[in-house]
């Protein structure tokens, strides 16, 4: 019965074969996790940008990954969402050197980090895993319409399904739960994804756009939990019955390349097919609410 578990756990593979010669991917938090299995798949198929804010670390995971595949192509550039003005500096940078921008994987995350802020006093949890992203996505998004067709894949997780936009409180002064406000930031990527794809679409319904799906990477034995001293021990007992990060990084290297893909967009998928969003995730209006308060808060037109 084990091994059958196991596999049951394993969950969804990516079969694609695609290649990505002469594409450029960003994948931001590659250097630990699923982000750096994602990372090492794709560098296997073309030239990869990991955006970190541990340059130490990312350094490791890319010669790892150079090594590994023979990719030169896998390069390093120091990224912390937690910090708009890194945004910013990121984003210059990048389209200073790159013409192109194919695959933009919003990955990076935190969860259950105590209450803290970010450099810009937003809650940690919303700024880095739904504020950071929206501003690095609104600055790269021109140079991904060039190099369309593009795609947008956005870290979610089945945690939306707990969460709330707490508009009265986004930055939980009020009231402080970390484990609510991972929930609450995970399903503002599910509406952050919806409402960029409903935007998207219009623009360009003919040709080949831009794309932008969200997914749950399953249930990933990795570093996220290192905050919580109950959930390591956790996740150490059970770690059976985790993904490995590999197999975690499957449904985003499936949402990067699957050629069924190409005009799929404003979907959320678990082990690489389509899945249940919470009616929270699929309310328009709080999706258009949040994406104007975003706007407000990163001091941003995006219309």
């Amino acid at each position: 019965a084990l091994p059958s578990c196991r596999r049951y756990v394993a969950g969804g593979r990516c079969k694609s074969t695609a290649k990505l010669e002469g594409k450029v991917v960003i994948i931001t938090g590659a250097n630990t996790g699923i982000g750096k299995e994602t990372a090492r798949d794709l560098a296997r198929r073309g030239k990869v940008i990991i955006a970190c804010r541990n340059l130490a670390k990312a350094e490791a995971a890319a010669s790892e990954i150079r090594a590994e595949t023979g990719n030169q192509q896998v390069i390093v550039k120091k990224l912390d969402l937690a910090d708009t003005k890194s945004i910013r500096e990121f984003a210059e940078k990048f389209l200073g050197e790159e013409k192109e921008l194919h695959i933009l994987i919003n990955n990076a995350g935190v969860m259950l980090c105590p209450y803290s802020k970010t450099a810009d006093g937003f809650e940690m949890h919303l700024g880095v895993n739904h504020l950071g992203h929206f501003l690095l996505t609104f600055l790269l998004l021109e140079r991904l319409k060039q190099s369309a067709p593009a795609r947008i894949v956005n870290v979610s997780s089945l945690a939306h399904h707990g969460g709330r936009i707490r508009f009265h409180d986004l930055h939980g002064k009020k009231s402080y739960n970390c484990g609510l406000a991972y929930c609450h930031s995970k399903l503002a990527n599910v509406l952050f994804t919806r409402e960029l794809a409903r935007r998207l679409q219009g623009k360009c319904q003919r040709q080949a756009g831009v794309t932008a799906n969200a997914l749950h990477p399953g249930s990933v034995h990795s570093e996220l939990v290192r905050h919580s001293f109950v959930m390591t021990w956790l996740w150490k007992i059970f770690s059976f019955f985790l993904k490995t990060p590999w197999e975690g990084a499957q449904t985003s290297i499936y949402c990067a390349v699957a050629e069924e893909l190409d005009s799929v967009t404003g979907q959320y998928f678990s082990d690489c097919q389509p899945a249940y969003v919470s009616p929270r995730g699929r309310d328009d209006e709080t999706a258009r609410k949040l994406w104007s308060v975003s706007c407000e808060l990163l001091g941003i037109q995006w219309d």
